[in-house]
């Protein structure tokens, strides 16, 4: 018969056998556990790695974009300017014709001012009679007078408008 050692002694071999069975199994298990979580890790830095080439490629588009919107909107900034620009001229232009058109009726103004009020002398006869034989006028004292015809100061100051607006 078989003494009590030799029965413990052959089970705790197939105990062993059997952990060392299990251990495998579950050193299999871990290995196939961690091989899944590899693919699936290396799937997700795929997933992540084509997400963010798609994000930079998006935004690549939208640069191009925003660069042509840039540069047609630079392009009406200049053309607008330049407009301004010949807009401002042309009012300059304008101003300085208005301000020599102003100067002048000032001085026509004037004119007939003087005239008009030495028109009459202080006996109240009228001017006629202060005329030289070459038909200037001459004024008390005898200063000479610009050659004004006294029918036509009386008479508006007409422009011509195309000539007044004309630019250059």
């Amino acid at each position: 018969m078989a003494s009590p050692t030799s029965a413990t002694s052959s089970g705790s071999i197939s105990i062993s056998l059997q952990n060392s069975g299990s251990e495998e199994n579950w050193q299999h298990e871990t290995d196939e556990r961690k091989r899944k979580r590899m693919v699936s890790n290396r799937e997700s830095a795929r997933r992540s790695r084509m997400r963010k080439q798609k994000h930079l490629d998006d935004l690549n588009a939208q640069v191009n974009q925003l660069r042509a919107e840039n540069n047609h909107t630079l392009s009406n900034m200049n053309l607008v300017t330049k407009l301004c620009l010949n807009i401002e001229s042309e009012n300059s232009v304008l101003r300085a014709q208005m301000s020599e058109l102003n100067h002048r009726l000032q001085a026509l103004n004037d004119i007939v001012n003087y005239i008009d009020s030495n028109r009459f002398t202080a006996a109240g006869s009228e001017m006629e009679d202060y005329y030289d034989e070459d038909g200037m006028m001459m004024m008390n004292g005898g200063e000479l007078l610009k050659p004004w015809s006294l029918n036509l100061v009386n008479e508006p100051v007409m422009a011509n408008i195309p000539d007044v607006f004309m630019m250059y």
